[in-house]
């Protein structure tokens, strides 16, 4: 409400002259962004300098990290005989040749691969068998062998 009274009474009377206020507000904002920063040209300048740098160095580790990640992608897809990526292909061309798998992970991934050796190699096998239940599988083998043996029992005329 009192928005509209203002809008109503203000502009008219603004419009007449009286007061002139209007133009000291515009000359106290200032239009140089150094001034308003409170630097001289030459700081403002040199502190604009810093930041596009930082930012692009920030830019580019980020890229090399991303990189980094699509490599170990890549390394983990084709350990695993999964598809390839061509997002992941593009992320390593646009990081350049230089990109390695951080040591961290690769450590990671060798600890995973020896775990599967070792469970896939015929001591790893032994060692599945001997933390199994015997009883249990006996159990299985003599209830699969009486149920085949009903089944055929009622199949078969002759026995």
């Amino acid at each position: 409400m009192a928005f509209l009274i203002k809008s109503m009474i203000g502009n008219p009377l603004s419009g007449i002259g009286l007061g002139g206020g209007g133009d000291k507000e515009e000359e106290a904002a200032p239009t140089d962004p150094a001034k308003a920063a409170g630097m001289t040209r030459e700081e403002y300048e040199e502190y604009q300098k810093q930041v596009v740098e930082e930012k692009m160095e920030r830019d580019a580790d980020f890229l090399h990290k991303k990189a980094e990640r699509a490599t170990l992608r890549v390394c983990l897809r084709d350990k695993y005989r999964l598809p390839k990526s061509e997002q992941d292909d593009n992320m390593i061309e646009m990081a350049g040749d230089d990109v390695d798998v951080p040591e961290e992970l690769l450590k990671m991934v060798d600890e995973d691969a020896t775990e599967e050796e070792v469970k896939d190699s015929f001591l790893g096998q032994m060692q599945n068998l001997q933390n199994m239940d015997m009883d249990q599988l006996k159990e299985k083998a003599s209830t699969t062998v009486t149920e085949l043996k009903t089944k055929a029992e009622e199949k078969c005329s002759v026995m």
